[in-house]
């Protein structure tokens, strides 16, 4: 089986046309190089350079081995440049989930800054509600989630990375809608919108723990999942509803957003990854979170 410093030499050969200059190429003396070419045409079982006193040329087999041998160096070059920037982080690939209101604004802003900074990794994205993201962590099919509430199950960490107001959401045709702000008491016996206690657990309870505090119990008329279908209904009329602020970035015509004044009403969000993950693209990836975050509070 022929060896690739065998690949080395005889291209050294072949380019110089003289194994005492090739030799000094490769920081070797001549006799091993033509030793090296031989066991190379032995095991080949052609001839591939011509000798004499004062020449050397290349044979037909040589002239087109040659072409290949380049190829197969470059290759390997090239892969050997390939796993070091792999192992270095800069390149390789990386499973990310994420939440659906997530992808209102901060992943689609956090993919296109990694396509800038780490252009060589490519982001694998899987759309997730934060319980199946923090179970597909734990068996390894994803590299990274961003959550909404951590879980605590070794060997998992977590990093708060976005605390995000929570806003109401009414219908334009409201008269509540020409309120520069609104206070949760204007919620009471009102028509809400509300998260499921199931699939929306973290949105609900944290509105219900707001109406809590204040007192306030509005008429449930539906509960739901996802945001977007939430807006919708508030669109059709049908209630108000407390969403993200992100939410506004979906720009619903006949959907009005005022602030929510009350202490506490803000949602966070935590990317979450395995303490022993043997992705080098995580370490490089989290970097690059981190850099952009704010000093949390």
């Amino acid at each position: 089986m022929m060896e690739l410093s065998q690949l080395r030499c005889f291209v050294a050969v072949a380019e110089e046309l003289h194994f005492g200059r090739a030799a000094r190429r490769l920081f070797m003396t001549q006799p091993p190089l033509s030793r090296q070419i031989q066991l190379l045409e032995h095991t080949l079982g052609v001839t591939l350079l011509t000798r004499s006193h004062r020449q050397v040329r290349l044979t037909a087999s040589g002239e087109s081995f040659l072409r290949d041998a380049r190829q197969i160096l470059a290759f390997t070059q090239q892969a050997e440049i390939s796993a070091r920037r792999v192992a270095a982080g800069v390149a390789g690939r990386l499973t990310l989930g994420f939440t659906a209101v997530c992808a209102y604004s901060q992943i689609p802003a956090l993919i296109a800054q990694a396509s800038r900074v780490l252009p060589d990794v490519e982001m694998i994205l899987k759309e997730m509600v934060s319980a199946a993201q923090v179970q597909a962590l734990v068996a390894r099919t994803l590299d990274v989630a961003f959550v909404r509430q951590p879980q605590p199950l070794f060997p998992l960490e977590y990093l708060r990375v976005l605390r995000e107001p929570l806003v109401i959401a009414l219908p334009a045709a409201d008269p509540l809608a020409a309120a520069p702000t609104l206070s949760l008491s204007a919620l009471h016996r009102q028509p809400f919108i509300m998260y499921s206690p199931n699939e929306g657990k973290y949105f609900y309870d944290c509105i219900v723990s707001l109406f809590s505090q204040a007192n306030v119990l509005p008429r449930y008329v539906q509960f739901l999942s996802q945001t977007h279908t939430i807006l919708a209904l508030v669109k059709a009329g049908l209630g108000m509803a407390i969403v993200p602020a992100s939410a506004q970035s979906l720009r619903m015509e006949g959907v009005t957003f005022r602030p929510l004044p009350q202490a506490g009403a803000v949602a966070d969000v935590y990317m979450a990854w395995r303490q022993d993950c043997d992705n080098p693209a995580l370490a490089a990836f989290r970097n690059l979170v981190t850099a952009g975050l704010e000093p949390q509070t």
